[in-house]
C-alpha cells in the first residue's frame, strides 16, 4: 500500500487537500489484490483506492465528478491517421 501511495504522489496523480467546511467529501477505502504470473506464482502484490459513491446525494453533488478517460479505440484512430498523415 506504501508503495501504491508513493508512486501516486510521485506522479501527481492526487494531491492531499485540506477537507473545506460544509462540503460532502466522498470516503473510499483501499483495495488489495494479488497480482499473478502466468505460471500460477505470486508476481506482486497491488492496492488500489475505490470510492464509496453511495456518499454522494442526489442533485447535490453528483455532477462533480470527472475522469477524463479515452477509449482504446479512441486512441488507435489518432495515431492511423497520424501515421498515415506522416
Amino acid at each position: 500500500m506504501q508503495v501504491e501511495y508513493r508512486a501516486l504522489m510521485e506522479n501527481a496523480t492526487w494531491r492531499l487537500v485540506p477537507r473545506p467546511p460544509g462540503v460532502n467529501v466522498v470516503t473510499g477505502k483501499w483495495l488489495f489484490r494479488h497480482k499473478f504470473k502466468a505460471d500460477g506464482s505470486l508476481e506482486r502484490y497491488k492496492a488500489r483506492w475505490v470510492l464509496r459513491g453511495f456518499s454522494q446525494r442526489p442533485g447535490v453533488d453528483f455532477d462533480e465528478t470527472f475522469s477524463p478517460v479515452v477509449k482504446a479505440a479512441t486512441i488507435r484512430v489518432v495515431l492511423t491517421i497520424a501515421a498515415t498523415r506522416n
